[in-house]
């Protein structure tokens, strides 16, 4: 559930998302599935990786899009395939967003080995760089060494690990320094046998060394990875090799029905509610997963937690109680559920899967299943459902986290499940193959195709009734037959599919191509998937360079080629979005950029670029490979399992890689990479392969400038005729392009240095020292004689990584009246020309490629921060620096990069009305806010009044000396970074205006009572749903109101009640404790957080569990750092019949923790949580990186040191009184709550007018719709 946001940069209102679970094989294919077993860090993104959405100013609309896990080529980011557990921010226009491909510590999401993507997104905050990692945990293994002979005597050599898992390693993870820029990949070997190197590629790839996997005798398969990341915790999933692809014609659903049910019905997993244990689960085409993540012990004593946990699974999986209560309960549940999901999004994913799979059951099989099925089962029902799959020879147990004896595991799991009966199981006994039973169980053989027994499908008019009473298993996963995308197996070109609503704002075309899934096992399959990441890398930087320059036709461009567990296949999509006028130019400059790739390959150039790219990205990830979380490992094992793919750890896979890297040529990656494109750059020609499916989805009326709403219309011939028209455009080669190695040279910096002058100054007029450190934290301050601010701290937590922010106060709150949406329209132009100084947008992606940098600009009501994440190998630090020194320095302002900025906001804001939640939202915050708009989408009246010059005064304005702070974390010496920060921040110039107050005009709610506290908003829409969102006033994060109150000067007079037991000895310390807290500067922050915590918690009981009045709802606090305010969000979602009974619910929950006291075990659990959330996230230099945040600001006085070294005692010294302190701050009384109801249906709102359309709303352009495939492919988490 949602809690106060730890950030600076906090949002608005969190709309409901789509809360996929986080397991790595969920997702829409475009946005979460690595299947090229390389880094996705090799992959060079669009030009800032930018949204092409624009956030809504203060109201993050849409989830977490940076988490692309891919081969594909992301040209947009798009949503993830779940909604996180809640998002503290989400699309904001991170503009810029130069990303490298390096991807770090915090994009763990793949490895080299294996295709995965990791997308653990339920615990921890989005970051703003989506690019994911390979590798996940530590240890080496003893590599054979294989030995290959040229005709001349010389050697290539595998590298090998020494001899057992703690040795360290022989061979060196570095490519030789200057070896990429000085070989000729095609001649690089000429002399090698073939016989020799076609040995070497057909070699095993090694196993993970730690990876311990077992059997019992009721066929239950385990597998255990001991992890220490984080210490003392452990994740328990019990995956049921079952999901809707095994349901009969008249079970559509029932597996998720079962899932809700044996999960929440479960006593043993509520006795571990008090444990500091989190558990949920979710449901997907192939299987059904329940998950725990808990601690190795309990906190008042050295139980052993993990019997309990295992003893929970065992119940829930196989041991369930159906009671007709819990069924009914659910189902209710379900039901909302299913209409909360329901979005545009999700029916567009089913179109999409719909065709893709038109041949077998994926096509009508979506989990969450038909809701007039869903209304009729009873328990008896979904038993025998149960009692068909749910048994141990169809499961898999993975346990991983921080387990040090591995014997005692495998005792206590054989103790616990080896009591589940083998009575009336059926299945084949497994075969003892080093866990090829799994693979042979889960992953599709290629030869087979799926034919033979597994080519007809089940349904419930079977003759063959009798084995619906039977256990059953499937040997391949899942169970369907494809029709694949190859030369002579399938023979009938499909026509383009169109599906058209009223809801859809752009064109969209997905071009599929479907074949078998390769398994990775040799280092051939790596050395294959390598080539095409190469080659795919190339064309998502031509198309972006190409044409982003300018105004382009189309909205985004995307080529994915992804491995897919969950539909047993691996699918090459070409997505193309763009403005319903320009579809058919959009279409014709995708194509023509495939077939140029196609037909002339990459350089030579782009071949080292991105070969040096994904050696130094996997250098980097296999020194890191004792920070990578549990989950994270535990997630890519299983779906590299799924795959079939071998698993690696870090080390083993930049190892392979190295030992692969130089026998690649360029005339193989341009052989390999065409294959790949040969369904669109040779549509239609007898030799190619046809598409799987063609799909456009597109609006039923568009906007024309002086005309009004007019008919789309478009044909299936159109379509046709659009693709071959960019296969018959003349094309030319592509020309290399010259990369800088440096932004500012050696003699210019020189130069600067002696004009400049820069120094370390005393910090401050009380602070008579240059320097302040912290030696508890870590923790340096110091501030340079330009006015600027520097926070570092030295991490080893990323070896040989660092990140780096910049913030600048100011924000869109320091817009005017007469600049309305100035600064968010500005950051977006300086992120769309993306020049510094006299480079191009091109050489400055380059340059960041080469060293591995991803940066992004954004801005919030607050501030503008500017965020680098780098490596400190090749100068990457120094690299980073030089960005960040150009940017403040020479920035370049362009015409049409502030065209293109202010039309997205225009097509963005156009875009609202066809969203329910996004229009509901934003008519609450406008009431609630006054109408101040900057806390919601500019209008197209106000981006109308903006000028290039307009935007560049008002955010370069705020880039005043001593209006900047910089706080770098990372693995640097202290001489690294102080010599870093004297070169490139010291020599920057700026104004220092100490006494000038970066103000701005004053902010107020609406002044209450108004007759707009109670609102609502009708869409017409085929379908029905409901959501709606409550909001009050609440202080700002250090106690300040926007009344002028200061109320951490009142919080410390009132007297402490003793909430501790009569005989309690230590009632006098916890009194003290309680009276530090009180003073602490950070009061409202900790008990905010905390109180946010127990009521998120109570509506989850009563709203959801025993009202069954939604699926999902949840409170999250907005406390701003900067501005004197705060305010408070209910979010919940629900049908139009039962929503105005959900909202009564929910303010009866926020307002009876008076008469509803809180309990102590609620506070105790509150606590556990937040701790364990900052105990799992202070490894992470990103965190620190928002803990340092605004230690030396003057906008937010009250930061200091303490308010990072006491977080934990801060903390657990908070008593219920300290929370009921906190509550009474919150407006929750009638005059003061504001609240608005959304009503989607065909009939919603006959009679009544309540629209977001304004006068102006002819003006402006048609908005942006996220596309891809996955929301429709597995549930929500269960809670």
């Amino acid at each position: 559930m949602a809690t106060s946001s730890s950030s600076s940069v906090v949002s608005a209102i969190s709309l409901p998302q789509k809360r996929w679970d986080s397991s790595s094989s969920r997702g829409r294919r475009s946005i979460d599935r690595v299947n090229i077993p390389v880094p996705a860090a090799s992959l060079p993104l669009t030009r800032f990786y930018l949204p092409s959405t624009p956030t809504p100013a203060a109201v993050r609309w849409l989830g977490d899009v940076r988490n692309r896990n891919t081969i594909g080529l992301a040209f947009q980011n798009k949503n993830t395939i779940r909604k996180k557990k809640k998002q503290k921010k989400s699309d904001a226009p991170k503009a810029w967003k130069w990303n490298s491909p390096v991807s770090h510590l915090q994009q763990f999401k793949k490895w080299i080995p294996c295709c995965s993507s990791l997308s653990r997104n339920c615990h921890r905050k989005t970051t703003s760089f989506p690019l994911t990692a390979f590798f996940l945990d530590k240890s080496c293994f003893p590599l054979s060494t294989h030995t290959l002979k040229t005709t001349s005597g010389n050697h290539i050599c595998a590298p090998c690990a020494t001899v057992g898992p703690d040795e360290p390693h022989a061979a060196s993870t570095t490519w030789p320094d200057g070896l990429l820029e000085k070989q000729d990949f095609d001649s690089l070997y000429p002399q090698l046998q073939t016989a020799e190197l076609e040995g070497f590629l057909s070699t095993e790839l090694p196993s993970h060394p730690k990876l311990h996997r077992g059997q019992l005798k009721n066929g239950l398969r385990y597998l255990i990875l001991p992890n220490k990341v984080p210490v003392n915790r452990f994740e328990a999933h019990m995956e049921v090799h079952v999901g809707s692809i095994d349901e009969e014609d008249d079970e559509q659903g029932i597996a998720h029905m079962i899932e809700h049910v044996a999960f929440l019905g479960s006593k043993k997993r509520e006795k571990l509610l008090g444990t500091g244990a989190r558990s949920n689960a979710y449901t997907d085409f192939h299987h059904t997963v329940f998950h725990i993540h808990s601690p190795t012990c309990t906190k008042d004593s050295d139980e052993d937690l993990l019997p309990l946990v295992l003893d929970a699974l065992n119940e829930i999986a196989f041991h369930p109680k159906f009671l007709s209560s819990r069924v009914e309960k659910e189902r209710r549940a379900i039901l909302s559920e299913l209409q909360m999901m329901n979005t545009i999004e999700y029916r567009v994913d089913c179109q999409l899967l719909q065709h893709l799979h038109s041949e077998n059951k994926l096509s009508k099989r979506f989990p969450i299943g038909l809701e007039e099925q869903i209304k009729k089962w009873d328990a008896d029902k979904i038993r025998k459902f149960h009692e068909r799959w749910y048994f141990p020879a169809n499961a898999t147990l993975y346990i991983v986290g921080d387990i040090d004896n591995i014997s005692k595991t495998i005792y206590q799991i054989e103790a616990v499940f080896e009591q589940t009966s083998l009575e009336n199981e059926t299945a084949s006994s497994p075969t003892s193959s080093a866990f090829g039973a799994m693979a042979n169980f889960l992953v599709p053989k290629l030869s087979a195709g799926f034919a033979g027994s597994l080519s007809h499908e089940r349904s419930s008019n079977s003759e063959d009734q009798s084995k619906i009473s039977k256990k059953e298993r499937h040997a391949v996963r899942p169970p369907v037959k494809h029709n694949w995308s190859l030369l002579g197996h399938n023979t009938d070109m499909k026509p383009p599919q169109i599906f058209q609503h009223e809801l859809l704002q752009n064109f969209s075309i997905n071009m599929f191509c479907k074949i078998p899934v390769n398994e990775v096992q040799t280092f051939g399959d790596l050395r294959n998937v390598l080539m095409k990441r190469i080659f795919l890398s190339a064309l998502h930087f031509r198309i972006n360079t190409r044409y982003k320059s300018s105004n382009p036709p189309f909205t985004s461009v995307e080529l994915d080629h992804s491995d897919s567990g969950r539909e047993g296949c691996t699918v090459t999509t070409l997505t193309v979005t763009a403005e319903p006028k320009n579809w058919q130019s959009a279409i014709k400059v995708a194509v023509q950029e495939v077939r140029r790739l196609k037909e002339f390959g990459v350089t030579k150039g782009e071949l080292t670029r991105y070969m040096d790219a994904l050696l130094k990205d996997s250098e980097q990830l296999a020194a890191m490979i004792d920070n990578v979380s549990s989950v994270d490992n535990l997630d890519f094992i299983m779906e590299s399992v799924a795959l079939g793919h071998t698993v690696m750890d870090q080390r083993q896979g930049h190892e392979s890689l190295m030992a692969i890297a130089g026998t690649v040529t360029l005339d193989e990656v341009n052989f390999i990479g065409a294959q790949v494109l040969e369904f669109i750059s040779d549509f239609g020609k007898p030799t190619a392969p046809l598409p799987a499916a063609v799909v456009a989805c597109v609006p039923k009326k568009v906007h024309v400038d002086g005309i009004g709403e007019t008919e789309f219309k478009i044909t299936s011939r159109e379509i046709t005729t659009a693709i071959k028209s960019g296969l018959e455009e003349p094309i030319e080669a592509e020309p290399e392009l010259e990369v800088p190695k440096e932004l500012i040279s050696p003699l210019q910096l020189q130069e600067l240095r002696m004009q400049r002058r820069p120094s370390f100054i005393p910090l401050g007029p009380e602070i008579n020292v240059t320097k302040v450190q912290d030696n508890e934290t870590g923790i340096t301050q110091r501030r340079l004689s330009n006015g600027i601010s520097v926070n570092y701290k030295i991490s080893k937590n990323e070896f040989r990584g660092g990140v780096m922010r910049l913030i600048v106060g100011g924000g869109r709150a320091a817009e005017t009246s007469d600049s309305k949406g100035a600064v968010v329209v500005g950051v977006r132009t300086l992120s769309e020309g993306g020049r510094v100084g006299n480079f191009s947008r091109e050489q400055v992606e380059l340059f960041c490629v080469n060293h591995l940098i991803n940066c992004s600009l954004e801005s919030t009501e607050e501030f503008i921060s500017m965020e680098f994440r780098f490596t400190l190998r090749d100068n990457g630090m120094h690299a980073a620096f030089q960005l960040l020194h150009m940017v403040l320095e020479h920035s370049v302002w362009l015409d049409d990069a502030f065209d293109r900025a202010r039309q997205l906001y225009l097509s963005y804001y156009r875009s609202i009305p066809k969203s329910l939640e996004r229009s509901t939202a934003h008519k609450l915050m406008l009431a609630m806010m006054d109408g101040d708009e900057r806390f919601v989408e500019p209008t197209p009246k106000s981006l109308q009044n903006l000028t290039l010059k307009s935007v560049k005064d008002a955010v370069m304005n705020q880039f005043v000396g001593d209006n900047m702070e910089v706080s770098i974390v990372g693995d640097f010496s202290e001489e690294e970074i102080e010599s870093c920060i004297l070169a490139y921040l010291g020599t920057v110039r700026t104004s220092r205006d100490s006494e000038r107050e970066h103000g701005f005009s004053s902010i107020l709610f609406r002044p209450s009572p108004s007759d707009l506290q109670f609102q609502q908003v009708f869409l017409k829409d085929t379908d029905e749903r409901a959501c709606a969102y409550i909001a009050g006033p609440a202080p700002n994060r250090w106690g300040f109101t926007v009344d002028g109150k200061d109320l951490l000067e009142s919080v410390a007079d009132i007297p402490i009640v003793d909430d501790a037991e009569p005989h309690f000895e230590g009632k006098d310390v916890q009194k003290d404790l309680q009276r530090k807290l009180r003073g602490h500067p950070l009061f409202f922050g900790i008990t905010m957080g905390l109180l946010a915590e127990v009521i998120n918690s109570r509506l989850f009981t009563t709203v959801r569990d025993s009202l069954g009045l939604t699926y999902d709802v949840s409170f999250e606090l907005n406390l701003f750092d900067r501005l004197k305010l705060g305010w408070y969000v209910i979010s919940v979602t629900s049908t139009p019949s039962k929503v105005y009974k959900a909202v009564d619910a929910c303010k009866n929950v926020l307002r009876s923790l008076h008469t509803n006291k809180i309990a102590p075990r609620e506070l105790e659990r509150a606590k556990r949580t937040l701790l364990m959330r900052h105990e799992a996230e202070i490894k992470s230099n990103a965190y620190w990186l928002g803990l340092l945040a605004h230690l030396q600001a003057s906008s937010v006085p009250r930061k200091g040191i303490s308010c990072v070294k006491e977080l934990t005692f801060l903390y657990e010294a908070a008593s219920i009184q300290d929370i009921y302190l906190a509550y009474d701050q919150l407006k929750v009384d009638e005059d003061s709550l504001y609240s608005c109801i959304g009503i989607a249906g065909v009939h919603a709102g006959e009679g009544t007018m309540a629209s977001l359309e304004e006068d102006e709303s002819n003006e402006g352009f048609q908005g942006i719709i996220p596309v891809g495939r996955g929301l429709s492919t597995m549930t929500r988490p269960t809670t």
